[in-house]
């Protein structure tokens, strides 16, 4: 059984212009949704920014009718009605002035993991599939929780990706939950509350996943952790809302880099040009930027790699380094017997590639 709070909380956010903000607004300049809901049209209109087309709306019995039969409805799903007023949002969602007044929830929610919103466009290509099929096996021990949207291509693939390494998802909707939005993941979505995982939405049982509400959703997604990674999208893609949102709350973003060519990375070059994302160049270093133990298996560009693309001149001064004590360019210089001029520029591009460390005074370590 629900509360009476429950009740008009849904009664409130139903009534037209009563969004988010308005809601939290009521709230706590009266005490609850069951005093806004009580008090009289003279009391709401006195309250500053409350007109006479909200307040005339507040108190129908309509609203009232509609918000019993939904928990009725969520009573009958196992839906649960989580109040940002009463503190039920997870924590970093809450921090965020746009925060959903209302969250419904189907599944559990493990406030003791870390999250991780991972989103990209719905043509996803076979780059962006190895760098979820790469980076998400990495996380396997993290005590992570991804968060993604269940669209097609990105979103489905960080989804399933995770279930199959043991990874609880979060999905989340753009809609209601009367309806499974797009209907070829419904199974996905019954596989992801199977497995402790979650399906979270702010709209009620009336709303339909009209275009608007992705927009409104990627908010949520971005809102809901610490960091988010934009792993392929297109110049205006959703994702790029997403990156913004995360932004805009002093979240980190990340976003894969791909040729200037490929349709769907020209949105994740652009957040990087703009310093709107930072750069993934390998999956230890994002696995390190993130704040988890940085790991040596997985990169994107293995080092392995790059030393089958050295020069001659490059592969003699790399074995010449050590890794625990540092070397002066002189006495590189000498071991090789080489003018110094001629080692720097190939110091430099061994540097680049991340295989060798500059230190102060022209001193050199291998990784």
């Amino acid at each position: 059984m629900f509360s009476e709070e429950t009740l008009y909380s849904v009664a409130l956010r139903h009534c037209p212009l009563v969004g988010d903000i308005i809601f939290r607004k009521l709230v706590l300049e009266v005490g609850s949704a069951k005093q806004v809901w009580e008090l009289s049209k003279t009391g709401l209109k006195d309250i500053y920014g409350i007109g006479k087309k909200i307040s005339a709306e507040i108190g129908k019995a309509e609203h009232l009718h509609f918000a019993e039969k939904e928990l009725k409805f969520c009573e009958k799903h196992n839906i649960k009605i989580n109040l940002r007023h009463l503190g039920d949002l997870p924590k970093l969602l809450h921090e965020c002035d746009d925060a959903p007044a209302i969250l419904y929830q189907k599944g559990e929610l493990d406030s003791s993991r870390n999250s991780l919103s991972i989103v990209g466009t719905r043509n996803i290509t076979s780059y962006g599939k190895s760098f979820i099929h790469d980076f998400l096996p990495e996380l396997k021990k993290k005590n992570i929780v991804t968060v993604s949207g269940l669209a097609l291509g990105v979103d489905t693939v960080v989804h399933e990706v995770s279930l199959e390494n043991k990874i609880p998802t979060i999905a989340v909707l753009a809609h209601g939950f009367h309806t499974l939005y797009p209907s070829k993941n419904k199974r996905l979505s019954e596989k992801i509350i199977a497995e402790g995982g979650t399906l979270l939405t702010e709209f009620n049982s009336s709303q339909k996943p009209d275009r608007e509400n992705f927009i409104q959703r990627n908010r949520v997604i971005a809102g809901l952790s610490p960091a988010t990674i934009v792993v392929e999208t297109g110049f205006g893609g959703g994702s790029i809302s997403t990156a913004t949102f995360a932004s805009n709350y002093n979240r980190d973003v990340f976003a894969l880099p791909g040729k200037i060519t490929d349709k769907y990375s020209q949105g994740c070059n652009q957040l990087i040009l703009q310093n709107k994302a930072g750069i993934i160049s390998s999956i230890s270093s994002l696995v390190e930027q993130l704040g988890y133990q940085k790991e040596k298996t997985g990169e994107l560009f293995p080092t392995s790699e790059i030393r089958l693309q050295l020069s001659d001149n490059q592969e003699l001064i790399y074995k010449t380094l050590d890794r625990s004590t540092p070397q002066s360019l002189d006495d590189i210089a000498l071991k090789l017997d080489l003018p110094t001029f001629k080692i720097l520029p190939e110091l430099l591009q061994l540097e680049i590639l991340g295989l060798v460390k500059a230190l102060s005074g022209r001193q050199y370590l291998a990784l």
